[in-house]
């Protein structure tokens, strides 16, 4: 016996977050009865319904692809504009499959892909500690004063960001950019972007470079692997890691 909300999100409907709203709103059944308490429990042998339709019972998909910049991390967009799901191959878009966290429209690089709500929720829900480290290539020269202060955090909406790690890649004077590195804990709406300003400077070009330990070695824009049962594992550690 597991939590409905449970066995919604490892369905793949949705995240358990959104699950739980489903039945406090009262829009699952089990075994033809509504259900609005949080906490209760069913098997796998109960018919649950949600929002009418029985659950899938889905192989569960775990993938990295290396996100091309402008496309939507996204399952749909009401522009029509392509998404990290069209770009995949066909067979792989009835599976399912939504992106883990967002990547901005204009930033390329490490996305997860699943159809694990329960998954998802772990990695990128209010709890998660999971470090993603990103390259800013920024206009302007960085100091080493300008890296100390994004370092200790920035004020965003009220609320100083954590301590963060960060390091200074590269200088180029002659066309005043710079390159910079940043690991963040936390994943604040254009948290990277939003910071780099709050001390001054504006980013010009942003790629993450990794998601836990998840890179995307050996894949070029636009192409996915699928992630091994020991980078799952070791996913699942690492954003529950307590931060300093």
């Amino acid at each position: 016996m597991e939590r409905i909300q449970k066995i919604i999100a490892n369905s793949g409907y949705c995240s358990r977050r959104k699950a739980e709203q489903l039945i406090i709103d009262g829009k699952v059944k089990v075994n033809g009865v509504i259900v609005k308490t949080l906490g209760t429990k069913a098997s796998k042998n109960d018919q649950i319904l949600v929002e009418g339709n029985v659950l899938p019972n889905i192989e569960k998909l775990y993938f990295v692809m290396n996100k091309p910049r402008y496309t939507i991390s996204s399952v749909s967009d009401d522009k029509n504009r392509p998404t990290v799901i069209s770009i995949l191959p066909e067979v792989y878009q009835n599976l399912g499959l939504y992106p883990v966290g967002r990547l901005d429209y204009d930033t390329k690089g490490v996305l997860l892909l699943t159809n694990d709500g329960e998954f998802m929720n772990e990695l990128v829900g209010p709890k998660s500690n999971l470090e993603k480290v990103y390259l800013a290539r920024i206009d302007g020269v960085f100091s080493k004063i300008n890296l100390a202060n994004l370092k200790s955090g920035v004020m965003l909406d009220g609320v100083k960001t954590r301590k963060c790690y960060a390091k200074i890649e590269e200088i180029d004077k002659k066309n005043q950019s710079s390159l910079v590195k940043i690991a963040l804990s936390e994943g604040k709406y254009h948290q990277v972007k939003r910071m780099f300003l709050a001390v001054g400077f504006t980013v010009k070009n942003l790629t993450r470079i990794k998601f836990g330990e998840i890179t995307t070695d050996g894949l070029k824009e636009g192409e996915f692997r699928e992630l091994t049962p020991h980078e799952i594992k070791r996913l699942y550690v690492l954003s529950k890691k307590t931060t300093i």
